[in-house]
């Protein structure tokens, strides 16, 4: 709430300064508004605005864009409110007030939320700012949902407990998730008693929980009354949240997940996308891969760059281009390494590679070898994001559900990329490239294109 006075203050009297000048006019003129008493209205009624459209619900801060969006969608509607009343009354508003107050003030805002928001991720990879959560489901339903929270601390929940109603076994420890099981009844009171128990602020439902309908209900009304928060975790996983869309149907919230596809023009928009991008990056970076290939020619013997073949969109084979990182007889000397593989399941990969050249070395901590791959990117063999592109023998492994990496175009970068890339494991990877088949969609893209230019940066995970 502070932030966001200091924030839009910030923004107006900027306006009001850039557009009027440092005096202020108290005093109201028949001729044209007083800015200066509409400057206080605009201020109180955007901190207004944001709190009418719950930006700062706690269950929203932390994690997710729905903070963002909803920051964005309170500051435009007052200002579109702000341009159809001075048409509707003919109340003419200067254009360049409102058009330093409004992009000023919408991206102070977006920042600040941002900057909040990383204090509150480390605040809460330290264990504070957290919701203490009780789990109800069965053992296996609970284990997986305690996995999923404490590998997401930043979303701002820590399991506490566990209650298994219906199950006949209790122990007092859940095996999996090493929570204590405070009970398995099916009653109301009962679960009202473990919550007591354990000081929980909201309780999470897990597929599959053995609790009729009507029991749920009053559970509600009890947690209600108690401001305790009921949180329902259906067995969705790796389901992006546009994806999901609540239906109201004789009182029943049904949940309908709909799977992007990439076709018409979406595929055009993509494409487009990618030969854009793709071409100015060539054109910028033009000098400096010059200069990166005049000093992987001096540096050691062999050809500039390394083509190697990887498997494309639904199985098509393609010539990979890279600077060259290793010398010439790297692929030869595989097999004398295989015992030294650091790798993630089939993957090859060893931090300290004897085979790799000096250069080689700075071009893989900071991705620079992977520069060619916007010719590739260009020609249409591949795009700036997506799954990593695969060799062949790797994909002669892959069991059924890892080919659907294979139903898009593999990408310059991707999830992977910027989330660890060679310190992930082989099923982590696999995750993330499947989340990405499965969640595509343009506006990702783009925070994944933000987020690897971090990733290259710091060089993490790259050997």
């Amino acid at each position: 709430m502070f932030v966001d006075a200091f924030v839009i203050i910030w923004a107006v009297s900027g306006a009001y300064v850039i557009r009027f000048g440092v005096e202020p006019d108290f005093f109201v003129s028949n001729e044209e508004p007083n800015y200066f008493w509409l400057s206080v209205a605009l201020g109180i009624s955007w901190w207004v605005m944001l709190a009418a459209w719950n930006s700062r619900q706690s269950r929203i801060l932390g994690a997710g864009p729905d903070e963002y969006k909803r920051v964005a969608a309170a500051s435009l509607w007052l200002f579109g409110l702000i341009a159809i009343f001075s048409y509707v009354f003919r109340f003419e508003t200067a254009r360049g007030y409102v058009g330093v107050a409004l992009p000023v003030g919408l991206l102070g805002l977006l920042l600040g939320r941002w900057l909040l928001r990383q204090h509150l991720s480390l605040a809460r990879q330290s264990g504070r700012s957290m919701s203490r959560l009780l789990l109800l489901g069965g053992p296996g339903a609970v284990a997986h949902l305690a996995a999923s929270l404490r590998g997401a601390k930043h979303a701002g929940y820590v399991p506490v407990a566990a209650f298994t109603p219906g199950e006949h076994a209790l122990g007092t420890v859940e095996e999996e998730s090493q929570l204590p099981v405070l009970g398995n009844g099916t009653e109301t009171r009962d679960i009202m008693e473990a919550i007591d128990a354990c000081g929980a602020d909201a309780v999470a439902v897990s597929a599959g929980v053995r609790l009729h309908p009507q029991t749920i209900r009053h559970l509600g009304w009890e947690l209600a009354a108690r401001n305790v928060g009921l949180i329902m975790a259906p067995a969705l996983t790796d389901v992006a949240g546009p994806r999901i869309h609540t239906q109201q149907v004789a009182g029943l919230p049904l949940i309908h997940v709909t799977t992007p596809t990439l076709e018409g023009g979406q595929r055009v928009a993509k494409r487009l996308f990618d030969v854009v991008v793709s071409a100015i990056l060539i054109i910028l970076a033009s000098p400096l891969m010059l200069a990166l290939a005049a000093l992987v020619r001096l540096d050691s013997k062999g050809p500039v760059l390394f083509r190697q073949n990887r498997v494309g969109i639904e199985g098509k084979p393609f010539q990979m281009l890279k600077f060259r990182s290793m010398v010439i007889d790297a692929e030869e000397r595989l097999s004398e390494l295989q015992s030294l593989n650091e790798g993630n399941g089939l993957l090859f990969k060893v931090k300290n590679d004897p085979r790799i050249t000096r250069v080689g070395y700075i071009l893989r901590k900071y991705s620079l070898d992977e520069l060619p791959q916007l010719f590739n990117i260009l020609s249409g063999s591949m795009s700036l994001v997506g799954p990593r592109p695969p060799l062949p023998r790797e994909v002669e492994s892959y069991e059924h559900d890892v080919r659907r990496r294979l139903l898009v175009k593999p990408g310059l970068t991707g999830l992977w990329q910027v989330s660890g890339r060679s310190n992930l494991s082989w099923q982590d990877s696999v995750r993330l490239d499947l989340y990405y088949v499965e969640n595509w969609s343009l506006a990702g893209d783009l925070v994944i294109i933000l987020r690897t230019i971090r990733a290259v940066f710091l060089g993490t995970g790259a050997y």
